[in-house]
């Protein structure tokens, strides 16, 4: 293999032409809950692109996209037993504990409440362990225990290690007929390989950075693990004695070593590159933001030590919510465009859905540990129940996925296409009058798919592109154009009539149960952990 080519989902690419500014290889170290240092994967080669693709014209009879963003659940965890998805090992798979300790099989795990384990940067790392797949027990025994805030994301919630548990049909029937009536994306990944701020700002930017100066988006520079936090997070505060804006200590400086007591600071961070709001706007596209008031469960980041959750709704930003800190929201006059999930139901029932709708859960709806899964389930099923029912339902696509894996276990190593990801696979579902039936999408995904369909859609396949979107920022490369990245239109079959809406019930009947569940099954010794599934056609 030529040093310029990359591997991607287990075939060699060739470098494609690099699109937008140079390559850029800023690597940043940051430090884990435990002190360690760690570091985002090697930038050693660009990204591979596709070639120019013609976009089927049928797409425009989708002319609202939602999109519906849960919390910390990996595919396996909640679709590793459906039929002909590449889901859990049919050989079986056991993962080994620490230190010498049994291996844990996965099983099944009826709790309403999952523990879950830690799942930021370092954590991704150690769970795909250069593609063994063998991290997840060891990092949730690693994990604080007796937190008093037990939504603290370096912690394990459970009294047992939960990790290796996974859910079934009669645990979530709600999303499994959404699979089995629609699509379901069995190759579906977090586009980074950390925790949920990043995720978040690679959902309505394909980057995430940390910034120096408004409006110039060339004082930006990646930051996989810690852009800008939020000023009311522990993260979002700035080291004693360091500049509002400054970025994390690189490696080998002073601060590079565990984490400095950091003191609360008012600045809010700085997100001066370009989203897709701003091609939207400049577009005439309308969006909206939707955010349900409560709580975000997560900390200063996913590797945090102490923590307590703060307050959340449209007006005020936070992880879930990261829009209203955009340059560009701010000078397009879009801040308004974050509001209430209150709209989102009121514009479905008058047929006045936005062409793009993003809508984020608070903590007890999100379905991140300790948030019950069967809560989560229901406000789903009424989000999209909505959307059935609103006079907009025969142009709509619904996209529903989760943020990232939440510490639970995966078996499907995680392609690379550039420093940033991808991250662990997640659960995801497209459901539309024109989606297909029944449809197992084995392509390679990430959330870049969905802004690419947006773009594909709305902006007569503008990308969110230095060289070309008119507002250059050094971004490391343009994630719509991955070679790895599949199509979403492959979902649709825009040849038939758009389908009848299919409402479920908002509290199905299931098997979840209060409490923990199971003990895991332990081995006393592991076969080879990892072991990929077989997938089929769908």
């Amino acid at each position: 293999m030529r040093a310029a080519d990359l591997v991607l989902g287990g075939r060699t690419l060739t470098r494609g032409r690099v699109t937008g500014l140079a390559w850029l290889a800023v690597v940043v170290l940051f430090t884990s809950a435990c002190g360690t240092v760690t570091a985002p994967a090697p930038a050693s080669a660009p990204m591979a692109t596709a070639a120019p693709h013609a976009v089927d014209p049928n797409i425009h009879k989708i002319q609202h996209v939602v999109v519906i963003q849960q919390e910390n659940r990996s595919f396996d965890s909640y679709f590793g037993t459906y039929p002909g998805a590449d889901g859990l090992p049919a050989g079986g798979v056991c993962v080994p504990g620490p230190g010498g300790d049994p291996c844990v099989a996965p099983y099944p795990d009826h709790a309403d409440v999952n523990g879950g384990g830690p799942h930021g940067q370092r954590n991704a790392a150690a769970d795909v362990d250069g593609g063994k797949m063998d991290g997840f027990v060891g990092q949730a025994a690693a994990a604080r225990k007796g937190c008093a805030d037990p939504t603290n994301p370096a912690c394990s919630n459970s009294a047992t290690s939960d990790v290796m548990g996974y859910h079934t049909a009669s645990d979530i029937p709600n999303y499994w007929a959404y699979a089995r009536n629609f699509v379901l994306q069995d190759h579906m990944f977090e586009p980074n390989a950390s925790w949920s701020l990043p995720s978040h700002l690679f959902l309505v930017s394909e980057w995430s950075a940390h910034c120096t100066q408004h409006d110039n988006p060339s004082s930006c520079v990646n930051a996989l693990q810690n852009p800008g936090n939020p000023p009311d997070f522990g993260g979002g505060a700035r080291r004693r004695g360091a500049a509002a804006g400054s970025p994390p200590p690189a490696p080998g400086v002073p601060g590079a070593g565990p984490r400095p007591e950091r003191a609360r600071t008012s600045q809010p961070p700085i997100d001066a590159w370009t989203d897709l709001t701003y091609l939207l706007h400049k577009n005439s596209v309308p969006w909206g933001y939707y955010v349900v008031a409560g709580t975000e469960p997560d900390c200063e980041d996913d590797a945090a030590v102490s923590c307590a959750p703060v307050k959340q709704n449209a007006k005020t930003p936070g992880i879930w919510n990261p829009l209203p800190y955009f340059d560009t929201v701010k000078a397009d006059g879009q801040e308004s465009n974050v509001q209430s999930v209150d709209n989102f139901y009121t514009a479905a029932a008058h047929g006045r859905l936005p062409a793009v709708s993003w809508v984020v859960p608070s903590g007890p709806v999100s379905e991140h540990p300790p948030g019950a899964v069967s809560a989560g389930q229901s406000y789903v099923t009424s989000l999209i129940n909505a959307v059935m029912a609103s006079p907009d339902w025969p142009s709509t696509a619904i996209f529903l996925s989760w943020d990232d894996w939440g510490g639970f276990y995966d078996h499907l190593r995680p392609p690379t296409v550039d420093q940033n990801g991808y991250g662990l696979r997640v659960p995801s579902l497209v459901i539309s009058p024109y989606a297909r039936t029944g449809y197992i999408d084995h392509q390679t995904l990430s959330f870049d798919a969905y802004d690419k369909f947006i773009e594909d859609d709305f902006l007569g396949g503008q990308r969110i592109d230095p060289a070309t979107d008119g507002r250059p920022d050094p971004r490391p490369d343009v994630r719509e154009n991955a070679a790895a990245l599949g199509d979403l239109t492959a979902d649709f079959n825009f040849t038939r009539p758009p389908r009848p809406p299919m409402p479920l019930p908002v509290r199905p009947a299931t098997t979840l149960t209060e409490g923990t569940g199971p003990t895991p099954t332990a081995r006393p010794a592991a076969p080879t952990p990892g072991a990929s599934g077989t997938a089929t056609d769908g």
